[in-house]
């Protein structure tokens, strides 16, 4: 799609038309990558290689692998 040339005022202004795509609803359970069905408060999503996908989850260390590394960054 091509700029659309508009006058405003005495000056010449470029005009952007966009538009959203995909996810039009607002809700990040719309996204494509996230499944989370039957959430609950406290949830947060975990990416999960296997799927490609995050997930809702209320565990942050999934499966029989309980490691978990948080880095906060440098302050």
């Amino acid at each position: 799609m091509g700029n659309i040339r508009v006058k405003v005022g005495q000056a010449d202004a470029t005009r952007v038309v966009s538009s959203l795509a995909g996810n039009v609803s607002g809700s990040i359970t719309g996204l494509s990558d996230v499944q989370a069905g039957n959430l609950q408060n406290g949830m947060v999503l975990v990416y999960n290689s296997s799927i490609g996908k995050f997930e809702a989850t209320l565990e942050l260390t999934p499966g029989s692998a309980q490691n978990l590394d948080v880095n906060g960054g440098q302050f």
